[in-house]
């Protein structure tokens, strides 16, 4: 009885299916791909599918941390955080060449680029965040807006050409670090993580944010300035968005508007549900979220590792994300309690009869 009570303890954590999809995911790998976490260190660098996947999932996580909030304030989702990288990775470098379409020296200082980026990126979170919170428009309606126009924006910033910084010191954020064998994404990602969660537990933001999604007119009725939490989750999720523009920017050391962050709105959302998050507003679990990002990347890994082409990507994806969603949704845990419920009835009636 005593270990009946641990194990249903242990399958009711909000964990649990984020952790078990992920190792499903890994385990596929395992087989399809023999060699998929051998390490080995070629010219002082860390490689292999294991390093792949948790340095190209950065970007991922950072946005998915930021969707996480918007989701559990709102409880809508903010379509527009891949033009928003668009936009931040542009005016960086853009700023950065002083205009030129190719420099192989900064124009200018890079922290004024930087903040200059990053600032862009949360003017455009805050321009959500308004739309939402202030004028009540759903969020997928308003956030539609800088989904459709950010990358126009940013081609407008950089006059419609890719600009290249071809500086050594610029690549270090989406590269490496000296000689440090681990890719500075990976890093920049944990940092964040860690950032974030200290916000969210030593004070009492994490739990507004709770309150307000679960019921944003009690929370009013009790004090909750509901209209600038609300606000202040998309401008934390632009911010965020921001950061990874720069990263994929640096990437590949330039300012691609129609190529950055493409699609990874969508792959953003699907962390926050594989993370056991519900997508109506409410309690969240920040790490069930980087999960969900890592099990995607995972997905995305082993696809192209099967010779899985970038074209057909999406419909496997799908298929699998399908998958692992219908595991985690309510009216389907609710089916498996019933069935274990009835399968128990059952077992008691047979030994009842027996005796």
């Amino acid at each position: 009885m005593k270990g009946k009570s641990s194990l249903k303890k242990i399958t009711g954590m909000p964990l649990f299916m984020p952790i078990i999809c992920l190792l499903a995911v890994l385990l596929i790998n395992v087989i399809t791909t023999p060699g998929f976490f051998k390490i080995s260190i070629n010219n002082g660098v860390l490689y292999g599918y294991i390093i792949d996947v948790i340095n190209r999932s950065s970007e991922l996580v950072i946005l998915a941390v930021g969707m996480t909030l918007v989701t559990a304030a709102s409880g809508g989702q903010d379509i527009s955080v891949g033009a928003v990288m668009a936009v931040s990775a542009a005016i960086c470098c853009q700023i950065l060449s002083g205009g030129a379409a190719s420099v192989t020296a900064y124009q200018n200082p890079v922290i004024l680029a930087v903040i200059t980026a990053l600032l862009g990126a949360t003017l455009c979170g805050a321009f959500n965040g308004a739309l939402v919170a202030k004028l009540n428009i759903q969020p997928m309606v308003a956030t539609l807006i800088l989904f459709t126009a950010g990358r126009g924006i940013a081609q407008l910033v950089t006059n419609g050409q890719i600009t290249y910084v071809r500086v050594g010191s610029y690549k270090v954020l989406g590269g490496y670090l000296g000689k440090c064998p681990i890719p500075t994404p990976i890093f920049a990602a944990v940092l964040v993580i860690i950032i974030v969660y200290l916000i969210l537990n030593k004070t009492a933001l994490g739990l507004y944010i709770e309150s307000v999604g679960i019921n944003a007119t009690a929370s009013r009725l009790v004090g909750l300035n509901s209209t600038l939490i609300k606000f202040l989750a998309y401008v934390i999720c632009g911010l965020l968005a921001g950061v990874a523009g720069l990263i994929a920017s640096s990437r590949i050391y330039s300012a691609d508007a129609n190529n950055i962050g493409l699609n990874l709105e969508m792959d953003a959302i699907l962390a926050v549900a594989l993370g056991g998050n519900v997508l109506g507003g409410g309690k969240f679990t920040l790490m069930g979220s980087v999960i969900g990002a890592y099990t995607i990347q995972a997905l995305t890994t082993t696809l192209y590792a099967m010779n899985v082409s970038a074209d057909q990507l999406p419909v496997y994806k799908a298929v699998v994300v399908i998958v692992i969603v219908t595991l985690q949704s309510p009216v389907f845990k609710k089916a498996m309690k019933n069935l274990r419920s009835k399968n128990a009835g059952k077992k008691t009636a047979a030994e009842g009869g027996r005796q």
